[in-house]
């Protein structure tokens, strides 16, 4: 069945982006333009993404998430501890 019909995407096609990796409508329209020009099949592409259909999701590390959260907070940290570097003003 199809489910965008401005681009002729059926529900097979959105399943096997899914599959590959696209869990959102903006990254199926991204593989295969469904829901970018009259935007009436977005919330089809949503339902048939659903809870638990993108495998890459279940994939994830909880590790792998609380480390890159930990470093962009040490980065941050670094940077509010930084003393900047004088201004030409200064330095004069």
């Amino acid at each position: 069945m199809y489910v965008c019909s401005c681009f002729g995407i059926t529900e097979q096609q959105v399943r096997q982006h899914a599959e590959t990796g696209a869990c959102t409508p903006r990254q199926i329209a991204g593989a295969c333009k469904a829901g970018t020009d009259c935007g009436s099949c977005v919330r089809k592409i949503q339902a048939l993404l659903g809870r638990g259909a993108c495998p890459r999701r279940e994939a994830l590390d909880p590790v792998v998430l609380t480390t890159a959260t930990a470093t962009t907070s040490a980065a941050t940290a670094a940077a509010a501890t930084s003393v900047p570097a004088p201004t030409a003003v200064e330095a004069a």
